[in-house]
């Protein structure tokens, strides 16, 4: 018998007394579990609560979401970042509005071809949402599964996360997909956990596992690529009570969003006061990591007399900034309206 096979009972019996508490979980309908995937990609569970609240709150579901504008959805996951992975769930809400009647398919492959949704998501909710046995696999359910094997495999290899989640799917256990799924979950999230700092002593696999003396090489991974840095000018264009935004482009980073006009490189007060006509006034710099480029953004306040004539620019009231979905990058410069 595997490791893998017989780690399934003391982990099922440590989640019954050791799960989280989360919104998600107490009504764990297919619509509740897809959000909440989306939303924790890449994002720590602290951080998504209160947004998955807000967003329940105004679109309870499938068609609520589809029927609305984008921007209103935006402005909805405004803050939380990565926001490519709520146009993705837009359009993917429409797809279902109108193709499956606002009910979200019980069906891997169906899942798979709709935007935005992996094979992590996708067994997430076909194994909590619909209790069925598939199994999801991700960075967590990848380092507690090497190192209860003692594996230096590279968690990076695609056919290393095939080999586990096959693994993982022939031990799933019939009527608790749903418990399985999530205490793997919790276990990488609260005990098993990252840069060799595990807790082995509240681990309900500790008898089991053969790699607790190894967690500080365990999980092997490659080489982090550094990231590019970028130097911005970010303008607030204000005139009387009114301030400038655009829309940024329907493709790449931050697709669709609302942004404070500006030039790439860093322009000196000078070449600003040349740009503009007006009272210009520096602003605090500030830096913003996403996570293939880093931002060093420089921003000026700029009084103006009258309105330049500039096409993209879309004018709003100060007051009402807060309904346009501006990204964080951005928003460092809202406080100096």
């Amino acid at each position: 018998m595997s490791v893998i096979s017989k780690m399934v009972n003391p982990l099922l019996d440590w989640y019954e007394g050791e799960r989280r508490v989360l919104p998600w979980r107490e009504e764990p309908t297919p619509y509740h579990i897809w959000v909440s995937e989306i939303m924790l990609q890449q994002t720590r569970v602290e951080a998504v609560i209160d947004y998955y609240h807000r967003f329940l709150a105004r679109f309870p579901d499938v068609d609520s979401v589809a029927k609305a504008e984008l921007d209103e959805v935006l402005a909805q996951w405004q803050g939380l970042g990565y926001y490519r992975r709520c146009e993705m769930l837009y359009r993917t809400a429409k797809i279902i509005s109108r193709q499956y009647q606002g009910e979200i398919p019980a069906d891997f492959a169906t899942l798979l071809s709709l935007p935005g949704i992996g094979r992590y998501t996708a067994a997430a909710i076909m194994s909590i949402g619909f209790q069925k046995p598939y199994a999801a696999v991700d960075g967590n359910v990848l380092r507690v599964v090497l190192r209860l094997e003692n594996s230096e495999e590279c968690i990076d290899d695609g056919s290393v996360k095939k080999r586990i989640e096959e693994a993982l799917q022939k031990v799933m256990p019939k009527g608790s997909t749903s418990a399985f799924t999530q205490a793997l979950m919790d276990l990488g999230a609260t005990v098993c956990l990252p840069n060799g700092a595990p807790k082995c002593g509240s681990c309900p696999l500790q008898e089991l596992c053969q790699g607790k003396d190894s967690a500080d090489r365990i999980p092997v991974r490659k080489a982090k690529k550094e990231r590019r840095v970028e130097k911005r000018t970010v303008f607030l264009l204000c005139c009387n009570d009114q301030v400038a935004i655009k829309k940024r482009p329907g493709k790449g980073l931050l697709a669709n969003m609302w942004e404070f006009p500006n030039r790439e490189g860093h322009l000196s007060l000078a070449a600003v006061e040349k740009c503009y006509r007006g009272s210009v006034t520096p602003l605090a710099e500030a830096r913003h990591v996403f996570t293939h480029i880093e931002w060093e953004l420089r921003g000026y306040r700029v009084e103006l007399e009258e309105k330049p004539q500039e096409a993209d620019l879309h004018w709003v009231k100060k007051a009402e900034i807060a309904s346009y979905a501006i990204p964080a990058a951005f928003s460092y410069f809202k406080k100096d309206l």
